[in-house]
C-alpha cells in the first residue's frame, strides 16, 4: 500500500534529501511500506534506499545515511487510528455490545489490531491474525504486545469469544516467546466461567512464559443494563471477589519467590468489591498495567500524599466544593480527603449513580452529563470538581454528548475537570494553581 507524504519537516533529513509533500513513498530498501509500523521499523537503520514517486508518476531512488535513532521528518497520510482492523469476536462480556443505541459512532468501534497494541497499548485477542501478519510481527520484532487472553483453555476461550480460532492462543504465545517477543496479558473474569480452577490454570500457563510474559492483569467483567439477548452474567459478589484475590495472592507469592516479580495484578475494582485494602505502592512494582485500572488508586494516593509533604501548609481558598465521583471510588476519596486539613473549604464527596448504563457500572469514567445533572441539581456549592476521565480526550464532552459548558450552565455552578493525578486534586481542593 503506497504511502502518501503529507508533510516534510523543514530542515529535516527528508527535506535536505529533496522529498516533498504530495510524493509517494513506495518502498524502503526494497520492502514495501504497508503502514506506520513498517515505516518506523524500516527507517530505524543507518542506510536507507527510498523509492519515491512524484506527482507525474516518475520514480527515483533517494539514498540516505543517518544515525539509527534520527527521524526522517516525514508525516504520512495513512493513520492506524483511521483504519483499524476490527474485532471478529462476539465475547460474552463485550462492553461495546452492551452500549445503548443512538450514541456517537466512535463509541461502537471495536478494534482488534495488533498494530494498535504495539503503538497505543490496546489489547488484542489475535483471533483475526493470518499467518502473513504473524510473520510480520516476528520480523518487525513488534514488542511488547498487549494481549487479551481471558483463559488458556482453548475450548473455553472459543466459548467466551465466540470465535472458531480463539483456541490458538497458547500456540500464538509460544511462538512469540520462541522468537524473543514480550507481551502483557489481560484476563477479564466472568463469575463461574473463567475464575476458580480455570484462573489457576491460566495463570500457571502464562507464568510459564516468563520472562516473555511480562504481566497479567485480572479485571472483573463490566455489566450494563443493556444486556438483552446476551449471555447471562452477574456482577462479582464480595465473596467471589475475595476468592479471586486469594488465588492472585498465591501466584504473586510464588512468582515473587521464583522470579522477583509478582507478575499478576488484580484491578482496583476487585479490591473494592472484596472490601479489602488497596495494596501498598511496592506491590505494583513499576505499574505495568496502570492503564488497565491496576494501581490507579494507590498511585493517586501516593501522588496526593507526596504533594502534601512537599507543600504541607499550602493556602486554601475558602469556598464550598462538591466532588462528584463514581460510587466505587467515593469511600476512597472520602477517606483521602478526611486525612488532610483544608481550612475554610467545605468539601462534599457526592457519589453519582449511573442510571445511564445501569447501577452495576460504578466507575467515574463512565458517568454521563445527564446523570451528573440529575443528581447534582439543587445542591449548593461554589464549584464542582469531576475527573477529566469523564470527558472525551481533548474535547469537553461527556459520553452522552452533553458538553461541559451545557452542564455548567444548567447547574449554575462551575464544573471543573481535574486530571487523574493526586497532586492535581490536592491543589484543586485548595483552590490554588499547582
Amino acid at each position: 500500500m503506497p504511502q502518501k507524504i503529507v508533510e516534510v519537516a523543514p530542515h529535516s533529513l527528508a527535506a535536505k534529501a529533496g522529498l516533498k509533500a504530495g510524493e509517494i513513498l513506495l518502498s524502503i530498501s526494497g520492502t514495501p511500506v504497508l503502514d506506520l509500523v513498517d515505516y518506523q521499523f524500516l527507517t530505524a537503520r543507518p542506510h536507507l534506499e527510498m523509492l519515491i514517486e512524484d506527482a507525474d508518476q516518475k520514480r527515483r531512488t533517494v539514498i540516505l545515511e543517518k544515525r539509527t535513532e534520527t527521524p526522517l521528518g516525514i508525516t504520512l497520510e495513512s493513520s492506524l487510528m483511521s483504519q483499524p482492523k476490527t474485532c471478529a469476536n462476539h465475547c460474552m462480556f463485550c462492553f461495546i455490545e452492551q452500549m445503548p443505541p443512538g450514541m456517537r459512532e466512535s463509541l461502537y468501534v471495536r478494534d482488534d489490531d495488533w498494530r494498535l497494541s504495539l503503538m497505543a497499548g490496546n489489547f488484542v485477542t489475535l483471533t483475526n491474525l493470518p499467518e502473513r501478519e504473524m510473520v510480520r510481527i516476528i520480523e518487525r520484532h513488534a514488542s511488547p504486545l498487549y494481549i487479551s487472553v481471558h483463559t488458556t483453555n482453548g475450548e473455553l476461550r472459543k466459548k467466551m469469544l465466540s470465535h472458531v480460532h480463539a483456541d490458538r492462543i497458547m500456540e500464538h504465545l509460544k511462538r512469540f516467546a520462541e522468537n524473543g517477543l514480550s507481551f502483557h496479558c489481560q484476563i477479564v473474569l466472568c463469575p463461574g466461567i473463567n475464575d476458580g480452577e480455570e484462573l489457576r490454570r491460566t495463570l500457571s500457563d502464562l507464568s510459564g512464559f516468563f520472562p516473555h510474559a511480562l504481566s497479567a492483569a485480572i479485571v472483573p467483567v463490566g455489566l450494563t443494563r443493556f444486556r438483552e439477548h446476551l449471555y447471562q452474567l452477574h456482577p462479582y459478589t464480595r465473596d467471589e471477589a475475595r476468592a479471586v484475590l486469594d488465588i492472585a495472592d498465591e501466584v504473586q507469592e510464588e512468582m515473587l519467590r521464583l522470579n522477583g516479580t509478582r507478575f499478576v495484578f488484580p484491578s482496583d475494582e476487585f479490591y473494592q468489591i472484596a472490601e479489602r485494602p488497596i495494596p501498598p505502592d511496592e506491590a505494583y512494582e513499576d505499574y505495568p498495567q496502570y492503564e488497565n485500572g491496576v494501581g490507579l488508586l494507590r498511585r493517586f494516593e501516593t501522588e496526593f500524599r507526596a504533594a502534601c509533604r512537599l507543600d504541607p501548609d499550602g493556602p486554601c481558598r475558602a469556598r464550598r466544593v462538591i466532588m462528584a465521583t463514581g460510587t466505587s471510588v467515593a469511600p476512597f476519596m472520602n477517606a483521602l480527603i478526611a486525612s488532610t486539613a483544608f481550612p475554610g473549604v467545605e468539601i462534599t464527596v457526592k457519589p453519582i449513580l449511573n442510571h445511564f448504563f445501569g447501577e452495576t457500572v460504578t466507575v467515574s469514567g463512565l458517568l454521563t452529563g445527564q446523570d451528573l445533572l440529575a443528581q447534582l441539581r439543587g445542591m449548593e456549592a461554589d464549584e464542582i470538581l469531576i475527573t477529566e476521565s469523564m470527558l472525551r480526550k481533548g474535547d469537553p464532552v461527556f459520553l452522552d454528548d452533553m458538553s461541559l459548558e451545557e452542564l455548567t450552565d444548567s447547574l449554575g455552578i462551575p464544573v471543573i475537570p481535574v486530571p487523574n493525578d493526586g497532586a492535581d486534586l490536592l491543589y484543586a481542593l485548595r483552590g490554588m494553581e499547582a
